[in-house]
């Protein structure tokens, strides 16, 4: 079984490449024979004028993760997310799931790299039972954590 996650947006190559700077992934690179995505365009008969950007995809360059894949929607965001992504910074780093302090620090330190990119840091989460981590919101609103 293969996974793939779809995000509803208004720009999802503007969307996209904020999330390969959260997540480290890439753009998924054109159906052979085409060269660079451009190219696979003009033989698809979409012109500059037209409409280039109704889809887009990013791919984990290391083959583990999902395949994430953003369409163009004309709705806004309104309410919360009822599916969100966490991004597990700390885990990536060695941190130990009971560490607290040093998880938060870590969460902060990639939500800081986060906001250059775009996003808006909505809460930070310190919590004994819980753990401890940072929301985010991604530049079209969508909530996300790092943990």
């Amino acid at each position: 079984m293969d996974v793939q996650i779809v995000i509803d947006c208004h720009g999802p190559r503007a969307l996209g490449a904020f999330w390969i700077t959260a997540l480290g992934y890439a753009e998924e690179p054109p159906p052979p024979p085409f060269g660079d995505w451009d190219e696979a365009m003009d033989a698809w008969g979409l012109g500059p004028d037209d409409d280039r950007d109704p889809a887009y995809a990013i791919v984990d360059p290391d083959g583990r993760g999902p395949r994430i894949f953003f369409q163009k929607v004309p709705d806004d965001k309104t309410v919360k997310n009822r599916v969100h992504l966490d991004v597990r910074f700390s885990a990536t780093r060695g941190i130990a799931t009971t560490d607290r302090p040093a998880k938060l620090a870590a969460a902060r330190e990639h939500a800081q790299t986060l906001v250059a990119a775009g996003a808006t840091v909505l809460n930070e989460v310190d919590d004994e039972r819980e753990g401890a981590w940072v929301v985010l919101a991604d530049p079209e609103g969508n909530e996300f954590c790092v943990t």
